[in-house]
């Protein structure tokens, strides 16, 4: 059945209604959608150290086992820190949470689909029921590992921890389908919105170039790479542990790097490597650190350069968000905002506690990274944008119309024919003024004249007789005829 639909932006449309599911129906799609995301991710895991356990050289496979050691393997996937006998396990790999979050996603998107939501306060079904599942599955295994165990986690930790990243995957996961996204852009002006982009992309392009940098660094260090892994034991099941320990904390190497490229580096223990600061020392034997420099070399700030690059890509994008300067200036602002606080939650998850030892702990600093990304994206890409955008138009003199018609008539007019005919018509206007001062003292001359034969006409006042001429009256008419001046003044 077709119905009338209004969109976001007002604009009515002819589409299907959503099937309607009863309560009963609708529980049962959100329990299976839940608990769905929660076995196949626990399967996961398990098939993962199924395979590792069964290549191994001297481990032992067992069902029970597997599946029980996949418990904690699912708390760390849900970024849930780990504590053991010799310190706590902090710096956890984000690959796996990565995986995690988009298995989420893509349940939560097909239990929107399956239930027909498209308005936002019909996402809360969807997002509360998953990441309640995963919240009340990690505290329980939190709290059946007890305090005893080789391994444990906080049960606290464990049941907000796994809330959280479940909970951001769905929110991702439902967002388009129920409008979220567009409720969200349509309480933002268009500038602002331009900025949120451009800081996405920004964040974007700082990760690829610590990517790229990580990537160099393993090329030239290959031999050294190749050296730790035939010191890791040589058999197939061990370089596979080998290699996916490298894979799995892949992430956190590329966050390092997009560290070191801003300039806020990073340090494992008391190694700091920076491109301005390097202080050596002792690091585990994994691969993936075969890309660290051994000694602070000359050309190594030369990096800076690129998060500079990607500060003027901003300004280049943003150069027509805006007609005038400040607004685009504004829209560079909201994008280093953006990024900044993207490498702020980045540096804050890569980092943490790697047990007791002198590799103890790894730490990016955010607060400086993120610092350090406002200013490398604000400074270069306001000046582009102020510079390359467009300028409001200036505000030209008018010209006389005369002035006008004639340097359209005559194409080789210069401003020197200009300043001439306003000097002509200023001489013009001074003529005139002058022409008019005459006249109003000829006009004050022929009053004085009437009030002197007035003054002659009447010599007394007080006398009834009328005033003789020699002409008589008709001699007097002629007169103020003769002067048609005075016959048009008043008496």
């Amino acid at each position: 059945m077709s119905v009338l639909q209004t969109t976001s932006h007002g604009a009515v449309t002819d589409s299907v209604r959503p099937p309607e599911f009863s309560r009963a129906e609708r529980v049962r799609v959100l329990t299976m959608t839940a608990a769905g995301s929660v076995v196949v991710g626990y399967a996961a895991v398990a098939a993962l150290l199924a395979l590792i356990s069964s290549t191994a050289a001297h481990a032992s496979f067992s069902t029970t086992g597997v599946l029980t050691a996949a418990a904690p393997g699912w708390l760390v996937a849900h970024h849930v820190p780990l504590r053991f006998d010799g310190g706590q396990l902090g710096l956890l790999p984000l690959l796996p949470t990565a995986l995690v979050m988009l298995l989420v996603y893509r349940a939560a998107a097909s239990a929107a689909d399956r239930l027909g939501l498209f308005e936002p306060l019909q996402a809360r079904s969807v997002v509360f029921s998953i990441a309640g599942a995963h919240a009340v599955v990690g505290g329980m295994i939190a709290f059946l590992m007890g305090d005893d165990g080789p391994v444990r986690a906080t049960p606290a930790v464990a049941f907000f921890g796994c809330a959280a990243v479940s909970g951001v995957a769905a929110v991702a996961g439902v967002a388009q389908r129920c409008g979220l996204v567009e409720v969200v852009f349509e309480r933002i002006d268009p500038v602002a919105r331009r900025g949120l982009r451009a800081g996405a992309l920004a964040l974007f392009a700082l990760a690829a170039a610590g990517a790229l940098v990580l990537g160099s660094g393993l090329v030239f260090s290959w031999s050294t790479t190749a050296v730790l892994f035939d010191q890791s034991g040589g058999t197939i099941g061990t370089g596979l542990g080998i290699w996916l320990l490298c894979l799995a904390y892949l992430p956190n190497a590329v966050v390092g790097a997009l560290s070191y490229v801003v300039g806020a580096g990073f340090s494992i223990g008391s190694v700091v490597v920076g491109p301005l600061e390097f202080t050596g020392g002792p690091v585990p034997a994994v691969p993936l650190l075969a890309a660290l420099p051994e000694e602070q070399l000359g050309y190594l700030p030369l990096v800076l350069v690129l998060p500079g690059v990607v500060g003027v890509l901003v300004g280049l994008s943003l150069r027509d968000a805006a007609e005038t300067p400040r607004s685009r200036v504004r829209s560079v602002l909201v994008a280093a905002v953006t990024a900044g606080v993207g490498t702020l939650v980045l540096a804050a998850i890569a980092g943490g506690a790697l047990g007791g030892g002198v590799f103890n702990p790894v730490t990016i600093p955010a607060g400086l990274l993120a610092v350090l990304t406002f200013g490398w994206i604000t400074v270069p890409g306001a000046i582009v944008a102020w510079l390359a955008g467009p300028r409001p138009p200036r505000v030209v003199e008018t010209v006389p119309e005369d002035v006008a018609e004639g340097l359209a008539d005559d194409d080789e007019y210069d401003e020197e024919d200009v300043e001439e005919d306003l000097e002509e018509l200023e001489e013009e206007a001074e003529e005139e003024g002058e022409a008019e001062e005459e006249d109003e003292e000829e006009y004050d001359h022929d009053l004085d004249e009437y009030d002197d034969l007035e003054e002659e006409l009447v010599e007394d006042p007080d006398d009834e007789s009328e005033p003789e001429s020699e002409g008589g009256p008709d001699e007097a008419d002629e007169a103020d005829e003769a002067d048609p001046d005075l016959a048009d003044k008043p008496r």
